[in-house]
């Protein structure tokens, strides 16, 4: 397989024409080897539309397992995100280490969550290989995570790496001023990609620019659908 050539296409073919014109997001997913942090069993579709299965489906019909999000949804995210160079970063669900790794190309520190042990140490095998240093990976529940302090924070940026029902309460008091969550929120058939900003210390500005269907992150709260 010529990987230069289907990246080149990914880029070209699903990223630009979903809207992903930031030439440093382009460069970075030309340049960050995506086929590096994909399992072996599925390399072949590193550069393919679609989510790439990291761990075995659960027994009950909402755990699909952990998957990397698809290409386009990351780099959208990433473009959303306009992540500096002196920003410090908290990404819930590290997966195989991805989206850390191109975070960590545009941040000064990235601290990302992956409550699954075994995955979060072949992420931090796939940084190291990758040769990102800035980036932490701790085994731990993105749904639970301590307060400011014990973390570090706040967060200049905080990134869900999967869906929830909800803009969890708890990653919101992480954020500085000025700083942004991104999240994928809703329900099955459709969720919205949200982008809360914070601009002051009591304020905040949410917007939904773009619709896209992703797994869930465990143990955050799934509020009734329905009201009565």
């Amino acid at each position: 397989m010529n990987y230069e050539q289907a990246r080149f296409n990914m880029i070209e073919q699903q990223i630009r024409p979903w809207e992903v014109l930031d030439n440093q997001v382009l460069s970075l997913l030309a340049m960050i080897k995506r086929e590096d942090f994909v399992p072996l069993a599925h390399k072949a579709l590193a550069f393919v539309d679609m989510e790439i299965p990291l761990s075995p489906a659960g027994p009950a019909q909402q755990d699909p397992g952990q998957c990397m999000l698809a290409p386009k949804v990351e780099a959208r995210i990433l473009q959303d995100l306009a992540v500096q160079k002196h920003e410090k970063v908290l990404e819930i669900g590290t997966g195989s280490g991805y989206m850390a790794a191109l975070l960590a190309h545009r941040a000064q520190q990235v601290l990302s969550f992956e409550i699954d042990a075994a995955l979060a140490q072949t992420a931090r095998h796939n940084l190291q290989k990758a040769g990102i240093y800035n980036a932490e990976v701790r085994t731990g529940d993105g749904a639970a995570v301590p307060g400011s302090a014990a973390l570090g924070g706040p967060f200049d940026v905080i990134v869900l790496s999967g869906s929830v029902a909800e803009v969890p309460a708890s990653l919101l008091s992480l954020l500085k001023v000025g700083g942004r969550l991104s999240a994928i929120v809703g329900f099955e058939p459709m969720m919205r990609a949200t982008l809360v900003t914070r601009p002051s210390e009591d304020g905040w500005r949410t917007t939904q620019a773009w619709d896209t269907v992703a797994p869930r992150l465990m143990n955050f709260p799934e509020p009734s659908r329905f009201t009565f």
